[in-house]
Formats: C-alpha cells, structure tokens, sequence
C-alpha cells in the first residue's frame, strides 16, 4: 500500500465555546443543554437530520424512561418525548413508539430554539490534539473543509471517533473483538394491529424447518406500531458488522436488505396481521449497538449494575437490562442473551447511579463523552446504550461543558457538586443530590 502527503491550509470557520460532534440524542441533548446555560455551540452532524438510531437508522422505539415509578431521563429526555407526542407522535397503546418524521421535527425546533448553530451533512474527519488537549477538529461539508476551534468537544459520534483520533484509549467487543450484531431497522404498512398476537418469533422454528432463512436466527426483537397500519421492524441481524470499519457497514447494510425479504415471508405467511404488509422503506444508517466503549476516569461494570450503585458524581440514574445481542446465530449464544436479559434486570423503582466519571476520558482535558460509547464494559453498555440512557449521559456532558467553557477550566477542574446542582435544575432525576 503507498500513501501520500494530504496537506492544505483551511479555514477555522467557528470559533465556540462548545463544539458538538455528532446530532443523535446524547449530541442533540448536549448540544441544547450547553446552549441553555448560555454556552456557544457548534453541533455538526454528517446525517441529513438529527436523531441517529432513532429517525435515520428508524429504531422503532425509544425502550424505558422510567423505572416504574421515577422517570429517570428527566429534563431535555422527558421534553423531547413530550414534544414529539405533541408533534403528532404518539401511538394509541404504545407509549414509546417512535414516529420518526415527528421526532425529526422535534429535534430541528429544539436545537433552534436552544440557539445552537448546526449543520447537517458535515462530517468530522480528522482531530488535532497535543499534550492531552484537542485543538480543533477537521469537518467536510458540500462548501469544502474546514475547522472548528471550541473551549470544550463533546463526543456525541456513537463510536467515540473524537476521542479515538484525539488519543483516547477504548475497548471493543468482547475478549475476543466480536461485537453486539447491528440491525437493519425498516418500515412496513398494511399492518392489521387488531389481530397481531405476540411474541413475533413464535413461529421461527416452523420457518427454520421450511428453510425460509439463511441464517436461524432466534432473536427476533420484533415489529412495533408506529402508525394506524404501519410497522417498524427491529427485525434481524447483521452479525459481524463492525460500525468503525466502511467495507463491514458496507457488506451488513447489503446483506441487510437482502435479508428482509426473507423476514416479509416470515412475517406473511406464518403470523396474523401481516398477510397484506409491504415494505415501505429501509434505515438510511444501520441501527448499531456497539462499536468502541472510551475508557475515561471510572469504568462502570457488571458489579454496579448488580448492585445498584450510588456514586458521590452522579449525573443520573437509569434501569434497562442488560440487553446483550449475540454476535453470532448459533443457538448457544441466543440462550446466553436469554439468560442475561431475563436474569439482569431491576424491579420496580430500582436503578443504577452514572457517574460523571464516565464522560471523562482518560488523558484528555478539553473532551467529554457521551451516548453509547461512555466508559464502562459490555454488560452497561448494553443498557445504557438506548436512547433515554443517551439523553441522560447527553444532558450532563452539555452541562458540565458549559461550566468548564464559562471557568475557562478543563472537564475536572470545577467542583462536580456544581454540575449537579444545574442538572437538578434543569429536572435531571438525581435522588441521592441533597445539595
């Protein structure tokens, strides 16, 4: 392989506060809540809208915001889903249910009316950094490249791009590098909900015998209302995919499409409700559940799910279980995800604390992590990975990024009890916050 010398002089077009990489929830939740605390942000998005898994990838559902009885994702989380049922968003029965156009909708008002500067369809393709500090981060747009110079950069790319070009350390996968399968999420109509039954994979072993599928997958998340007569598939997976690597996207959004074909007969001729449903249209972005996980001041593990840590630096609480998708179809490793998902899991009104720890990575002074890609192992991953645990993790980084540009200090350098008391303000569930 031969390279080549890529040198040109650009422009640093936004000089901010805050710059903002990334404008799905936890980016979107930052860059809103450092806005409203009077910060300059830049949010930059590489999309055509904002919202990541949930309107571009078409995630049908948003998974839990409460734990029974608090609701955890409280302030800018509990605002957006209000405002997209609002918008026109809500679907009879299914509470979290994600109508994409009206969540798309909510996110343009909110970071306008939050005054944030955004730009859609501008990638982050280069950072510079040196002694721990990033400098300025490099994005391409259809008017050419150019950089963006900010006090604080928050993460919000999903797969820790920032922090990995700025020197972060960060793990993936699993001891042996495989990684959660992604899923090529689409929209389905002529539904008749009135005689749908649950689960949808009831009948898989019946198609399995009919050879209907390329792969005997067992895990079958399933369809979800999201309209009168309309479908969102979370329906199966591309196994092997790895969300750093184009050529693997590449093949997975390929085999994705593909493999749906085989599902519309599964959905058609084995189960109620789904004889006349036509496919609609498909994610323009695969719905990825784990790609790198940044390693910052604290590590959050297993343990403190299990046992429902408290931590001194908490910045929110949250409840999902531990929802490990195996990285391959064999039956093995569909009983271990069954196992985990069933066994690892809260009663009512019990939650594990976030430390604000977890959005600092190590060696870095001027960044903050936030989303699926926080500091912690693959057991929390995969539960604070969805999109209300975003909002949460989001909302702090914006916070704790407007403190830090207003001191002119680094991400550590201000007394944590401060970023609390402003999440407390701005609604953040924070119980064990008696300041």
């Amino acid at each position: 392989m031969s390279n080549v010398t890529f040198q040109r002089e650009i422009e640093v077009r936004h000089k901010v506060d805050v710059l903002v990489a990334g404008g799905g929830p936890a980016g979107v939740a930052a860059a809103v809540t450092a806005a409203r605390q009077g910060a300059r942000v830049f949010l930059a998005e590489a999309a055509s809208c904002l919202g990541g898994m949930g309107t571009i990838a078409m995630v049908p559902a948003f998974m839990q915001f409460t734990d029974g009885e608090n609701f955890l994702a409280a302030g800018i989380g509990e605002e957006i889903l209000h405002k997209m049922w609002q918008y026109g968003g809500k679907v009879k029965g299914s509470e979290y249910s994600i109508k994409a156009e009206a969540l798309k909708r909510v996110y343009d008002d909110i970071v306008t009316e939050a005054g944030v500067d955004f730009a859609l369809q501008t990638q982050m393709i280069a950072v510079e950094a040196a002694d721990g500090r990033v400098n300025y981060a490099v994005f391409a747009a259809k008017s050419g490249i150019f950089a963006v110079k900010a006090k604080v950069y928050v993460d919000g790319t999903g797969d820790g791009d920032l922090c990995a070009w700025a020197g972060a350390d960060f793990e993936k996968g699993d001891g042996n590098g495989k990684m959660m399968a992604g899923t090529l999420c689409s929209l389905w109509g002529n539904i008749d909900w009135s005689h749908v039954k649950r689960p949808d994979g009831r009948r898989l072993e019946d198609a399995f015998r009919d050879k209907v599928f390329t792969n005997e997958d067992r895990h079958l998340p399933g369809m979800w209302q999201v309209g009168r007569t309309l479908g969102g598939g979370n329906i199966g997976h591309t196994y092997g995919v790895d969300a750093t690597d184009e050529r693997s996207l590449t093949r997975s959004l390929v085999w994705g499409r593909k493999s749906l074909l085989e599902y519309e007969k599964y959905y058609r001729e084995y189960l109620n409700g789904f004889e006349d449903m036509e496919l609609a249209a498909t994610g323009a972005l695969l719905g990825i559940r784990e790609s790198r996980r940044i390693l910052g001041d604290y590590c959050m593990v297993l343990d403190d799910f299990q046992k429902r840590a408290d931590f001194e630096d908490e910045i929110g609480r949250y409840s999902y279980p531990v929802d490990v998708h195996a990285s391959d179809a064999s039956k093995e490793s569909y009983s271990k995800f069954e196992k985990d998902f069933t066994s690892l899991r809260y009663k009512k009104g019990e939650s594990y604390g976030i430390p604000y720890r977890i959005l600092t990575p190590k060696g870095l002074s001027n960044v903050l992590v936030a989303g699926r890609c926080v500091s912690c192992d693959r057991y929390i991953q995969a539960s604070i990975r969805v999109m209300p645990g975003c909002y949460i993790t989001g909302q702090a980084a914006g916070a704790a990024a407007a403190i830090a540009a207003e001191r002119n200090t680094d991400t550590r350098g201000f007394d944590v009890r401060e970023l609390q008391l402003r999440l407390k303000r701005l609604g953040a569930f924070l119980p064990n916050f008696k300041g």
